[in-house]
C-alpha cells in the first residue's frame, strides 16, 4: 500500500482525480433512500487522507487548488442566484435576524455545556468555531487568547459541523416533490369589461407576473396582432395572457371569460418559436431593452436552465436564455438572426467576466473590517467572490462588458469548483482525524461540538418555519448560517441547482460570518 500512497503524494493532480472518482462512486450509495451525492467526495478524501496518515504519508492537496475550486464555486453560485437575491431582501430580513439570534443561542449553549464538561474558554471558543465551521472565527479566537487551544476544539468539532448540518438539509429536503417553480400556462380571454385598458396598465396591476402575447380586436375574423404595451384592450377583444395558472385565472375573471377560440394556434399570421440568446451584445439587457418591437415581435417566456419565467419588461436576460418569441410569420427569421440562436451561447463561460468577477471578489475578501474593541477581520475569498457573483449576476452588463454567463455554463463550473474544494477540505482534515479524536479532551470536545451544531440546526429550522421560508430556500439558509460551502453543494445537488438554495445561502451568509467572529472572540475572552 505504501508505494501507491507515496505515488499519489507525488502526483497531486492524479490524487485529485482519484478522489473525485471515488467520490462519484460513493455518491451513488443511498442512505434512507437518498443518494449521498457530491458530499461523498469529502468523505472519500477524509478516508484516503486518514489512511495515508496511518502509513506516514501526507496526502494533502495544495491549498491553492482548494482556493481555486472554492472561488469558482462561490462566484458561479452568486451569478446563478443574483437575479433573484436582491428582490428577496425585502422579505428575507426575518431570516437574517433569526440567524443572528440562533447563533447567539448556540454560543450560550457552548458556554453552558462547556462548563458542565469542565472545558476552558479557549477550547470552548474553538469548538464553537468548528461546530459552526467558520475558520475566520477560529482565527479571531486564537488572536484573542494566543496558543493552540482553540485549534484543538476546532479540529475535533469541524467534521460533525459539516455532517450534522448536511443531515439537517437532507431532512428539510426529504420531500422531493416540491416544484422548482409554478408552471406557466396561457389562456385566450374574451373581454367582457366595458371600459378599455392598456396592456401596460394590466401588467402593472398584476406586478408583471403575467404578460400578454396576442390580441385580436372585436371579431374573430380580424387579424391577430402582437400585444404591445401601448395597445388597449376593450369589449369583445380576444387576448392571450401568459403566466402562472393562479394569476392567469384571476386575470381571466377580471377581464371576461375563457374563449373557445384559441388564437395561439393560428400560426398563419403570427408564429412563435424558442430562440436561444447567443448575441453577446444583447446579454445583460432587460426584456424591454432587447428592441424586438422593431420586428413587431414580443417575448412571452424566458427559459433559464429548467425554469420558465414570464418575460417581464425588467427581467435581465443572459447568454443561453431561450426566449419564446411571438412575431409576424414573415419576420421570424430576422428575429432568429438578431438573437443569435446558436448553441454556443449555452456553453460560453464568458472568461472576461469570470476572471474580473473572481479577481474583484478576492480583493474584496482581503479588505480588513474593524471589530469593536480593536482588532479586525476580512471576509475571505469565499464571501468576497459570492458577493461579486451576486452583483454580476444581477446587473448582467456594465457598459460593453457582459458580467453574467449562461445558466448551464455557470452550473458546470460550479459543480467542478465544488467537488475540487470538497476534495481539498477532506484531505486537509483527514490527516489529523485519528490523532485529534484520541486526544485527552477529545470526547468532551466532540460532545460539545455535537451539542452546538444540533442546537443551531434545530433552531434554524424553527426560525425558517416561522419566517415561512420554502424548504429549498431553507436548505440554503442552513448552509449560509453554517458558512459552509459543502452544505450548499449538497443542497444544490439534491435540488438540481434550484436558485432558491443559492438565494437562501447568500441571504444569511454575511450576517452569519460577522456574528460568529464576534461571538468566538467573546467566548475566548470569558476566562
Amino acid at each position: 500500500m505504501d508505494p501507491v500512497l507515496e505515488f499519489l503524494d507525488d502526483e497531486e493532480i492524479l490524487l485529485l482525480t482519484t478522489l473525485l472518482a471515488l467520490g462519484a462512486l460513493l455518491g451513488r450509495v443511498r442512505l434512507l433512500g437518498v443518494p449521498v451525492g457530491p458530499a461523498a467526495v469529502l468523505f472519500a478524501a477524509l478516508g484516503v487522507s486518514a489512511l495515508g496518515a496511518a502509513n506516514d504519508v501526507s496526502l494533502e492537496l495544495n491549498h491553492l487548488l482548494g482556493t481555486l475550486g472554492l472561488v469558482l464555486f462561490t462566484f458561479t453560485v452568486g451569478v446563478i442566484g443574483g437575479p433573484t437575491f436582491f428582490s428577496s431582501l425585502r422579505t428575507g430580513w426575518r431570516l437574517i435576524v433569526g440567524t443572528v439570534v440562533v447563533l447567539c443561542l448556540a454560543a450560550v449553549t457552548a458556554v453552558l455545556v462547556g462548563n458542565l464538561l469542565g472545558l476552558r474558554p479557549p477550547i470552548v471558543a474553538g469548538t464553537f468555531a468548528g461546530a459552526l465551521t467558520n475558520t475566520p472565527a477560529l482565527a479571531a479566537a486564537t488572536e484573542q487568547v494566543g496558543g493552540s487551544r482553540p485549534t484543538v476544539g476546532y479540529s475535533l468539532s469541524y467534521l460533525f459541523g459539516v455532517v450534522g448540518m448536511m443531515l439537517a438539509a437532507a431532512w428539510v429536503l426529504r420531500r422531493p416533490s416540491e416544484a422548482a417553480a409554478a408552471p406557466l400556462v396561457h389562456q385566450t380571454i374574451r373581454v367582457d369589461r366595458p371600459e378599455r385598458i392598456s396592456v401596460a396598465d394590466l401588467m402593472a396591476r398584476y406586478d408583471d407576473h403575467v404578460t400578454f402575447s396576442r390580441l385580436k380586436h372585436e371579431h374573430a375574423a380580424n387579424p391577430t396582432e402582437v400585444a404591445e404595451e401601448g395597445q388597449t384592450i376593450g369589449p369583445r377583444d380576444l387576448v392571450t395572457v401568459v403566466g402562472p395558472a393562479e394569476v392567469v385565472d384571476r386575470v381571466t375573471a377580471d377581464l371576461g371569460h375563457p374563449s373557445s377560440h384559441d388564437i395561439v394556434g393560428e400560426r398563419w399570421e403570427l408564429d412563435y418559436r424558442r430562440i436561444t440568446l447567443s448575441n453577446a451584445s444583447l446579454a445583460g439587457l432587460t426584456v424591454s431593452e432587447l428592441g424586438l418591437d422593431q420586428f413587431g415581435a414580443v417575448p412571452s417566456r424566458v427559459r433559464r436552465g429548467d425554469v420558465d419565467m414570464v418575460a417581464q419588461p425588467e427581467l435581465v436576460v443572459q447568454m443561453g436564455d431561450r426566449l419564446r418569441v411571438i412575431a409576424p410569420l414573415d419576420r421570424m427569421d430576422e428575429v432568429n438572426r438578431y438573437l443569435g440562436d446558436s448553441e454556443r451561447g449555452l456553453s460560453d463561460i464568458n472568461p472576461i467576466g469570470l476572471a474580473l468577477g473572481i479577481s474583484l471578489g478576492i480583493l474584496l475578501g482581503l479588505v480588513p473590517v474593524p471589530l469593536p474593541g480593536g482588532g479586525e477581520f476580512s471576509l475571505g475569498a469565499a464571501a468576497g467572490t459570492l458577493i461579486l457573483g451576486l452583483i454580476f449576476g444581477r446587473v448582467g452588463r456594465i457598459g460593453p462588458l457582459v458580467t453574467s454567463m449562461p445558466h448551464g455554463a455557470a452550473s458546470t463550473i460550479s459543480s467542478l469548483g465544488m467537488i475540487t474544494f470538497l476534495a481539498y477540505a477532506g484531505t486537509t482534515a483527514g490527516g489529523a482525524l485519528v490523532e485529534t479524536i484520541t486526544s485527552p479532551v477529545g470526547w468532551k470536545v466532540i460532545l460539545l461540538g455535537i451539542a452546538i451544531t444540533t442546537v443551531a440546526a434545530v433552531l434554524l429550522l424553527v426560525a425558517a418555519a416561522l419566517a415561512r421560508s420554502p424548504s429549498r430556500q431553507t436548505a440554503g439558509v442552513l448552509g449560509g448560517a453554517q458558512t459552509q460551502p459543502a452544505v450548499l453543494a449538497y443542497a444544490d445537488e439534491r435540488t438540481g441547482s434550484d436558485p432558491r438554495v443559492a438565494v437562501g445561502y447568500a441571504l444569511v451568509y454575511p450576517a452569519a460570518m460577522i456574528t460568529k467572529i464576534l461571538l468566538a472572540q467573546l467566548l475566548a475572552g470569558l476566562g
